[in-house]
């Protein structure tokens, strides 16, 4: 069985000019049983080194699934599992993804996503299934306890945190509207 978030390694072919990749294909994500529909894509840049965006969802019926790569920088970029019944309930996965590495992660309805930027000038870009609905938008605190993302800043580092970031509710406070699918998350491969 599948995890539910799946880190994606396109093929890189090059050649002396430089590369080329197939960052999406229909067909190839459907063989890694990602069957969604995308239909918005959003596009970031964080200046600072350490900017961490997150843990942010919407709930449902506007949740979205998303497919998230770094195109300039180096992030860190993490899933929380905030799937009612879920055994793996509050766990977490993360990955770097970098403009080298080209690697992606799939987040699916039902978690909570993040990231923290490991060097200055980072831009990030992510596909989601659904529009942005102020109205579901939600989170969770980065730096809840009962959660305990291991971030990769050096010892003493505060990140750069929105204000919204600043103010995010614990996980115990937070009642889910998302079901568990029977799909436990697993550490990525």
């Amino acid at each position: 069985m599948q995890s539910p978030v799946q880190l994606i390694q396109p093929r890189r072919f090059g050649d002396p000019r430089g590369w080329f990749t197939e960052v999406y294909s229909v067909p190839a994500f459907e063989k890694l049983g990602i069957t969604c529909t995308f239909v918005q894509d959003n596009h970031s840049l964080s200046v600072p080194a350490f900017t961490l965006r997150g843990l942010h969802f919407q709930t449902p019926p506007r949740g979205q699934d998303k497919l998230v790569r770094c195109v300039r920088g180096r992030i860190f970029d993490v899933a929380v599992d905030i799937r009612k019944d879920s055994p793996t309930y509050g766990d977490w996965v993360g990955a770097e993804l970098s403009a080298e590495n080209g690697h992606q992660l799939f987040i699916p309805i039902g978690f909570a996503h993040g990231f923290v930027t490991l060097e200055p000038d980072c831009e990030v870009t992510y596909k989601c299934s659904d529009t942005y609905a102020p109205d579901s938008d939600g989170g969770v605190r980065w730096d809840d306890p009962a959660i305990g993302i291991d971030w990769p800043m050096p010892a003493g580092t505060l990140p750069e945190l929105s204000a919204k970031d600043q103010v995010q509710p614990l996980l115990a406070d937070f009642d889910s509207p998302f079901p568990y699918d029977g799909r436990p998350l697993a550490p990525l491969a």
